[in-house]
This record gives structure tokens, sequence and C-alpha cells, in this order.
């Protein structure tokens, strides 16, 4: 019996029986995107490779917990998400400042910096490769927003920050990178 013509749900329903045939197509469906979330954060070929391997591994074995509250490859993007920060914070001790010890003056300055650039012409790897030239912390926040889409609440609870702590990281990174961006 071939799986690959079969739905999401019934694929799903197979895994929570231990179908190992379904795990694959499940695996063959969602790798490619999996493993781009974890180079995102990772920054390795091999460590992410690794890290998205060890995510299926958890989502299949926490298969019976996924309720279909959600689509499952936002479920399983979770799982690659948290497990890819987790790995990223155990091996290169990532520290996040705390903002709401610290008081800073923000400069308003009256031209805006963002009038003078010219965004349309910027490439995508121009944009990537600023990202990745930022501070560890700025990279990441800007990763989870941009890149992948979470929202600064969701970022703060993965992240494990304070809202006020992730907004004022996320609009200090947003900075940081139209600065890097003016220099291109």
């Amino acid at each position: 019996m071939s799986l690959a013509n079969q739905n999401i749900e019934h694929l799903i329903a197979l895994c929570k029986q231990k179908n190992q045939l379904a795990q694959f197509e499940i695996y063959n469906r969602y790798c490619k995107a999996m493993y781009n979330v974890a180079y995102r954060i990772v920054k390795d070929e091999h460590f992410a490779q690794d890290v998205m391997q060890e995510g299926f591994l958890k989502a299949f074995t926490k298969i019976n917990d996924y309720k279909q509250e959600v689509l499952f490859g936002a479920w399983l993007k979770r799982i690659i998400v948290n497990y890819s920060i987790d790995f990223y914070k155990k091996n290169n001790r990532i520290t996040y400042d705390d903002f709401e010890k610290n008081v800073f003056k923000i400069e308003d300055s009256s031209e805006n910096i963002t009038d003078n650039l010219d965004f349309k012409n910027l490439k995508v790897a121009q944009i990537l490769d600023a990202m990745n030239s930022l501070k560890e912390n700025y990279r990441m926040v800007l990763t989870l927003f941009f890149i992948e889409g979470y929202d600064q609440e969701e970022i703060s609870e993965i992240l494990n920050i304070s809202y006020a702590n992730c907004r004022t990281t996320l609009s200090r990174a947003k900075e940081s990178l139209r600065h890097k961006l003016t220099e291109i």
C-alpha cells in the first residue's frame, strides 16, 4: 500500500499506531522545511541535520499528544524550533540582556534613517548576511519574528524572556539591522 497519496490526518492516525511507513512518509514530506528551520537557528549544516532528526524522533514519540488544534506542520515546526534553540543555547551560551534592569535613552533623530534607503534593491542574501552579522540574541529574535513568523508573545515564551524584554530586543535588533543595511 502506497502512503504517498494519503492525507496527513490518515498518516497521523497510522503514526499513532506506530506505523513506520507512515512515519517515513511524514518525514519525507516535512524534512526539507524542518531542516531549513533548524539551519536558520543553529547555523551549521550538520548540527541542523542532527537537530531535525532529533526533532522528528521527539515528534513521533509525542504524536499522541497532537490534538489537531493547529496544523500538523505548525506543531512539528514548534518542536523543531524549540529543539533548535535548546541545542543552540547549550552549545553557544547565548545571553540575553535584561533590559528591565537597565535604563537606556533612545535618541530620536529628526531624519528617519529608512527614508534614505532603497530596500527594493536589496537582495534576500544581503539581508540574511546582515542579520547573521548581528549579535546572537538579535539574530535569534529577528529570525523567529521575520522568517519563522512568530509574534512577540510567542518569541518571549520560546526564549523564556519577559514580553517587555522581547519587545525591546526586537526593537533594537530591527534598528541594528537597519543600520547594517545602510552600510550595504
